[in-house]
């Protein structure tokens, strides 16, 4: 049985059908790469999941439990740690303060608690040296290793990254998600959601391939790689991308390149107050992007 299975899974904001019949499972111990353009329902997967939104239909199980209902706190004791875009650090607060605050609520003793913080500054340390400094006086990339400790220090058996390289540089990208690697590697199961493509692929053990709320392609990542069609819809055919470029809501480093969050997030916004899809939306405004934009990155 999976750690996390995912069945019909249909989230919705009011009248925005967000995620669609939507399955998937996660092994323990192995690494999921959920990928897509903006928009694709990849942040409300992972937010159904740690019960942050409500699912309108299907069902969550994590290790055999269903987690209908259940509250975010109650989904984190249960061994699932989230990691949201954007971080979510306390910024006026020091590293030491922000760590403390994770502990809250799950309930180890002393000593676990200190062990764990040990292993935590084994991966980052960084905040070792940082722990009386404040948190949003740090560098982006080590904010992230911050909010990343904060989720390990839960001790999850299934960790929840979305973004984790939003707004990092190369070099630091290549660290954070190395770190996932060695969390992967520790029998920790993750779901990535990354626009770095083919280095999520690289610690991935399968990947999904969301689209307009639905999974469109899926599997491991060894047989995706080495299937011609998938290898040109994840980015690895060059030759196959730039030949034809592709439809609005396909191609997904062009699509995530093209459209950043915090534009997908004011299209939301706009079709929540005027009840437009967001689709069309979205599509209309990868449409007047700027096609020197639009070439996929190599």
């Amino acid at each position: 049985m999976a750690l996390l299975e995912i069945s019909n899974l249909e989230v919705a904001y009011g009248h925005i059908q967000a995620v669609r019949g939507l399955n998937l499972a996660v092994e323990e111990g192995k690494a999921l790469a959920l990928l897509g353009a903006n928009g694709a329902g990849k942040s409300t997967t992972l937010k159904a999941i740690s019960g942050l939104v409500a699912a309108r239909a299907g069902t969550i199980r994590f290790d055999g439990r269903d987690l209908a209902g259940m509250s975010p706190e109650a989904i984190t004791r249960l061994g699932i740690a989230h990691v949201p875009e954007g971080r979510g650090i306390f910024p006026g607060l020091s590293v030491a303060e922000n760590l403390r605050m994770a502990r809250y609520g799950v309930g180890a003793d002393r000593g676990a608690a200190a062990t764990a913080l040990e292993e935590v500054f084994g991966f980052f340390p960084i905040l070792r040296e940082r722990r009386g400094q404040p948190a949003g006086t740090m560098s982006g990339g080590q904010q992230q290793q911050l909010a990343i400790a904060r989720a390990l220090l839960q001790r999850p058996r299934l960790l929840l990254l979305d973004e984790p390289s939003l707004g990092l540089a190369p070099a630091v990208v290549a660290d954070v998600l190395g770190v996932v690697a060695q969390l992967r590697s520790r029998g920790i199961a993750v779901i990535l959601v990354e626009q770095f493509v083919r280095e999520a692929l690289k610690i991935a053990d399968d990947a999904a391939v969301m689209e307009q709320g639905r999974v469109v392609l899926q599997g491991p990542v060894a047989e995706l790689s080495g299937n011609r069609i998938a290898a040109a819809y994840l980015g690895h055919e060059k030759a196959a991308v730039e030949a034809q470029p592709p439809a609005p809501g396909r191609g997904l480093e062009t699509l995530t390149l093209t459209l950043p969050g915090r534009k997908v997030r004011e299209l939301e916004r706009r079709a929540a107050a005027s009840g437009e899809s967001i689709d069309t939306l979205v599509t209309a405004a990868l449409e007047a992007t700027p096609a020197r934009r639009r070439k996929t990155r190599k």
